[in-house]
């Protein structure tokens, strides 16, 4: 883990540090930095609106960096982050001097939580051959004015709480489909939760699935040789009170089922259980912090796959609330594991706050908000009102999409109560919602969340996990518990 510690003054010992600041701090008219040729130099090259970095000649600091000063301003179009991920790919130093004297709070959290993601990288899966030892970020120095050591101490606690949530999702989420099955999924939460006396873990297996009746999960895991699972972890940081549920998509490899993806589409499918990994991760992000709450995350876990025993389209599956779906497409199916999973849910507990599903469900959404933005789609104005702040407030935003009753004949079937997919191909991703709106009882708050476009980070042409949305259903509960305070 990387750890931190806020400073209000130059640390003694500097050799090892990465300056990252601006050029008109006052961090720069300390000690031996002030009056500094090289300093000067650069900060007149910042002002100007130009990164300056170098990593020669430029002791008592390994290396320095001065970004313009606007950049620690803009929240909307990480100016800041696009400046040091290119310097962080390859990094020279194991530690850093982060100055947050004069930034604003939204672009620190995303600089915190971008430097403390540091932690994983693909080789840790030791899948490749490594041919040196990388450098490897370890320590944070944060500068800031005293006055504000108070203020910021709980946010560095909480950002690097997620952090670390987001690291076991991302983790998780980038091992290859054919290790990644639902059963391994369910023995490293198992792994990751013992951990946290404050976590429970509830495995139902296959035969458990068909027993309590959970047809949709069933339909869509039976085609394959890894059988499909269902977890819940449960945390009670409290002894009484409302359960806040999350429920996640965990489809471990999508082929599509029999309405074959074709190769190009397929090639990310190992990442359709990013919702899933991303509920395990904020259930440990949550225990971490010892939220005084009591929470449930569930984990809707299956491989669609093709083999004989597939489901077909044109078949119908029953629900756990006793709804049927036709499925007259196979590659829809993530909505079917969610439908089961929220149904399942919301019967658990006599009181329960709200339900919230999140799910990389429809391309449709990537085209509609691109890969900045997570779709939201509920009927509860309050919900939609709080996860657009805590969004705002996290800088990892969603945008609401519409979800009323004009999208009723997008789920009509002539042989069952819902169909899972439109005939007209039109509004995929409210469509979506609107089915899965029927699994959850209009007296519990529910919203879905489509990451589509946010659960992976692309850059090069890669895409690896991104851990999102944790950052914004941390911010959301923690906004939901400081209201009840």
């Amino acid at each position: 883990m990387i750890d931190y510690r806020l400073v209000t003054a130059l640390p003694d010992k500097l050799e090892q540090h990465h300056l990252i600041t601006y050029p008109e701090s006052p961090l720069l008219q300390q000690g031996a930095l002030r009056d500094n040729p090289l300093i000067t130099e650069m900060a007149a090259r910042a002002a100007q609106g130009t990164l300056a970095d170098t990593c020669f000649a430029c002791g008592p600091f390994s290396r320095i960096t001065l970004v313009p000063h606007s950049a620690w301003r803009d929240s909307l179009t990480d100016t800041l982050l696009g400046y040091l991920r290119p310097l962080f790919a390859a990094p020279v130093c194991r530690e850093v001097l982060l100055d947050c004297s004069q930034i604003d709070d939204t672009v620190l959290v995303k600089t915190l939580r971008f430097l403390f993601n540091q932690q994983h990288r693909l080789t840790d899966l030791g899948l490749k051959s490594a041919t040196q030892r990388d450098v490897r970020l370890s320590h944070v120095d944060a500068y800031c004015p005293e006055s504000e050591v108070g203020r910021l101490t709980p946010l560095f606690q909480q950002q690097q709480a997620i952090a670390n949530g987001m690291i076991a999702a991302r983790r998780l989420a980038d091992i290859p489909a054919e290790q990644c099955t639902p059963q391994y999924v369910v023995e490293e939460a198992e792994r990751l939760c013992a951990a946290f006396p404050a976590l429970r873990c509830e495995v139902l297996d296959d035969q458990a699935i068909v027993e309590q009746g959970l047809g949709l999960l069933h339909a869509v895991g039976k085609g394959a040789s890894r059988p499909p699972r269902l977890l819940a972890i449960h945390y009670e940081g409290a002894g009484h009170g409302p359960v806040r549920s999350y429920v996640g998509k965990g489809v471990t490899f999508d082929t599509g089922g029999l309405w074959l993806k074709e190769g190009a589409g397929m090639y990310t499918m190992k990442y359709d259980m990013c919702g899933a990994a991303n509920v395990l991760g904020l259930m440990l992000s949550i225990a971490e912090l010892a939220l005084p709450v009591r929470v449930m995350g569930v984990l809707a876990l299956a491989e669609n796959a093709i083999g004989p025993d597939a489901m077909q389209p044109g078949s119908v599956a029953r629900a756990c609330n006793g709804m049927t779906v036709e499925i007259n497409n196979t590659d829809a199916e993530g909505r079917l594991v969610l439908s089961d999973a929220i149904a399942w849910a919301s019967q658990r507990h006599a009181k329960t706050r709200y339900i919230i599903d999140l799910a990389t469900l429809t391309g449709a959404v990537v085209k509609a908000l691109g890969y900045e933005l997570s779709g939201l789609m509920t009927q509860d104005a309050a919900l939609r009102a709080a996860l657009t702040v805590a969004g705002e407030q996290s800088g990892d935003e969603v945008w609401p999409l519409p979800l009323d009753a004009r999208l009723k004949k997008q789920t009509e079937s002539a042989i069952a109560d819902l169909c899972n997919t439109p005939t007209n191909n039109a509004a995929i991703s409210a469509s979506a919602a609107w089915l899965l709106h029927h699994f959850c009882p209009a007296d519990i708050p529910w919203a879905h969340l489509d990451v589509s476009g946010t659960a992976l980070w692309r850059e090069g042409g890669k895409s690896v996990a991104s851990g999102r949305p944790i950052p914004l259903l941390m911010q959301h509960l923690l906004n939901d518990l400081a209201m009840e305070a």
